[in-house]
């Protein structure tokens, strides 16, 4: 197990980015595949962006690319996802999450992921 804590949501106007960072605790952090979800008001959960352990790939929901970089640094045990262009279709709680299994980086699903953390909130006016 490993232990997450989000950062970096508030408000922001529509087009408008932020940086939200996820730090984990543990000597494991980078033999851990690495995601963001995100869920909105009244909606389900859903998958937002993953990393491999080194950082060599990602993989990002189709809403989101082209606006969002995820990114790690494996010296700060810290996980990063710029967020850009923002839209009020964005606005939700932002959590990352860890996954000990080994998987090409485009195959990760929620039930992967065994660690979360308790989310960061962004909510995008119009």
């Amino acid at each position: 197990q490993v232990q997450l804590v989000e950062s970096g949501g508030g408000l922001v106007q529509a087009g408008g980015s932020l940086r939200l960072s996820c730090a984990a605790s543990g000597r494991t952090f980078s033999t851990w595949a690495m995601g963001w979800f995100r869920q909105a008001p009244g909606k389900e959960r859903e998958f937002v962006a993953a990393i491999s352990w080194s950082g060599g790939s990602t993989n990002y929901a189709d809403s989101v690319k082209g606006r969002f970089t995820i990114s790690r640094d494996n010296a700060k045990n810290t996980v990063y996802l710029q967020v850009n262009s923002l839209k009020p279709e964005d606005t939700a709680v932002y959590y990352c999450a860890a996954a000990a299994t080994w998987k090409p980086v485009s195959d990760y699903v929620g039930p992967d992921f065994g660690s979360w953390g308790q989310g960061t909130r962004v909510t995008v006016s119009s």
